[in-house]
């Protein structure tokens, strides 16, 4: 959890809970439990119990401390739709990021089914939380007709890391993001998967967010499609050039 983040298309993380399980075949190289095991055993450390799933009850009012609106992904290190954590305590996640009003909050998961049983066992679903799924292939876009039944402001969909072409449905979303796997193994992507998604996006009006290509040192081959980056936000929500946060109308 940090107050900022080198992910492009956010401004901060935060990491109420931590660790993870793989359920798919994006998770193969998950980035997160790389970088977790590293320090599994160190006395101290925030990542002492490696990759393994942990709450954080002393981490759940840190984004009321942080009073310039930010974008904020939520749990760049876990699911917190994960069964491992209690309704209790994501319901407590919610009621911090409805009270912390100023902020956006990015919420991703490969699990949606439990995120709609959360969002059916809520009054309302807070305006500034986003509602997010990953879809690495074809065969996981069903996770996609899931979301749409979020009653979020903005849904989206992160395709990262793509392994396949993606036919998508795109009614009812608002914002695609695209990226290669990164780090040792990463698996190739090809671009013109990338050029359908992007073409896909275009005919249907919706935001564009290429995020790299990814490979063993991900920042050789950068960010760019046939000569230019594809920075598209939800226009509405965050200005694509500044990313200023703006309250949802």
């Amino acid at each position: 959890m940090s107050v900022s983040s080198t992910i492009e298309w956010t401004e901060a993380t935060w990491n109420p809970t931590t660790g993870c399980h793989k359920i798919s075949p994006g998770c193969k190289n998950c980035y997160a439990e790389r970088f977790a095991e590293r320090w599994r055993g160190v006395a101290g450390h925030p990542y002492e119990q490696g990759f393994d799933v942990k709450t954080w009850h002393e981490r759940l009012k840190m984004p009321l401390s942080w009073k310039k609106p930010r974008l904020i992904f939520v749990n760049s290190m876990s699911d917190l739709f994960l069964d491992d954590i209690s309704e209790e305590f994501i319901k407590d996640v919610f009621n911090v990021m409805e009270e912390a009003s100023w902020h956006q909050f990015q919420v991703l998961t490969k699990r949606p089914q439990r995120m709609l049983k959360i969002a059916n066992s809520i009054k309302k679903w807070p305006s500034n939380i986003w509602a997010g799924v990953s879809i690495e292939s074809q065969a996981w876009v069903w996770r996609s007709e899931i979301l749409k039944e979020i009653p979020a402001k903005i849904r989206f969909l992160s395709c990262e890391p793509l392994l396949g072409s993606l036919t998508l449905s795109l009614d009812e979303l608002h914002w695609i993001i695209v990226g290669g796997e990164s780090g040792v193994g990463a698996r190739p992507m090809n671009i013109e998967w990338v050029r359908d998604i992007r073409e896909q996006c275009i005919q249907a009006n919706v935001p564009f967010f290429f995020k790299q290509w990814g490979g063993i040192q991900k920042k050789k081959y950068g960010r760019e499609i046939d000569g230019r980056t594809w920075d598209g936000f939800p226009e509405t929500i965050v200005d694509k050039n500044t990313k200023q946060v703006s309250p949802v109308k």
